[in-house]
């Protein structure tokens, strides 16, 4: 009897420590919520494209045009032209879509390019992937907030489609100084991204002839390429089919002016944008210029943002 007892006394004593060490392990223990897919849209105000980063064969209009998007409120913002970059929409751009979103999917509306559904996967802390199933293709977008973005990084480093976003440029300054040289005689520019995305028109037609009027002389390949320690400053190289190249140090003073100072000359021009063309607005584009655009990506990741604000 005395066994049985001892036995039980050793049973029951296991059996009150093992309930306190469960008790204890639970209350302990706490299971963080899930991030909902609504807060990690919102977590940051401006998601930047990294198109570089895409992997798969297919396109997403909106996405492909896009240096920023922004999820506010079932409302897609764009920063889809670098004209305005950091002033359209107080930084984030234009309305371009609706969206709504759940179980981490996100359904896009696009007020042109339509609907778009996308598998929405979190890679790191400021990294989100956007899958789109219906063509195999994935874009990554980098989240900052508009106090830390670099908006002069992203403009100056995507000059090629600075370039491209008026219908013409009209020169209307030309120095004193400077010899005298071919270049002289060209009076409206135009860059296009058809083909190979590096297209370019001249005209030689009286300044203040109407865009819609010009009539282009030449047609042939431009470049733009950095100057090494100096962000603001970069190369333009006109590449004409019936003589050689021109090639300048293009400088912008605003958002609808630059300057191009032609080197073996000494001569120094100022060209305006005539013509501006804001994509995704509207619809009704007829322009030549405007329906052949398209973005084709060559910029870098932004690595180290800050804020920075621009003026017209």
């Amino acid at each position: 009897m005395k066994t049985v007892k001892l036995l039980l006394s050793f049973v029951l004593i296991a059996s009150v420590f093992t309930s306190c060490y469960t008790e204890v392990h639970v209350d302990d223990y706490v299971e963080e919520p899930p991030i909902s897919i609504h807060q990690l849209l919102s977590s940051y105000e401006l998601w930047y494209v990294d198109i570089n980063a895409t992997q798969g064969y297919g396109e997403t209009p909106f996405l492909q045009k896009a240096f920023t998007i922004s999820f506010r409120g079932g409302v897609v913002y764009a920063n889809n032209n670098i004209v305005g970059l950091g002033n359209s929409g107080n930084g984030f751009g234009i309305d371009v879509a609706e969206y709504d979103a759940y179980n981490m999917i996100l359904d896009v509306q696009h007020d042109i390019d339509g609907f778009s559904t996308f598998d929405v996967y979190q890679i790191d802390g400021n990294t989100i992937e956007l899958y789109n199933p219906d063509n195999d293709t994935s874009y990554f977008l980098d989240g900052y907030q508009r106090s830390n973005f670099d908006y002069d990084f992203v403009f100056y480093d995507n000059i090629h489609y600075f370039l491209q976003e008026y219908e013409a440029w009209e020169k209307t300054y030309t120095s004193d100084f400077g010899a005298i040289n071919e270049f002289d005689n060209e009076n409206f520019l135009a860059f296009l991204a058809s083909g190979n995305d590096s297209e370019f028109w001249s005209s030689q037609d009286p300044s203040g002839t109407n865009v819609n009027n010009l009539q282009w002389d030449y047609t042939g390949v431009y470049g733009v390429g950095n100057v090494a320690g100096n962000m603001y400053l970069k190369t333009l190289t006109l590449d004409y089919d019936f003589f050689n190249n021109e090639y300048f140090e293009l400088s912008v003073i605003n958002d609808v002016t630059i300057e191009l100072y032609h080197p073996s000359s000494e001569t120094v021009y100022e060209f305006k944008g005539r013509g501006y063309i804001q994509y995704l607005k509207n619809a009704d584009s007829t322009s030549k210029i405007k329906i052949e655009k398209k973005r084709k990506f060559k910029n870098k990741r932004v690595d180290n943002p800050r804020e920075s604000k621009r003026s017209i």
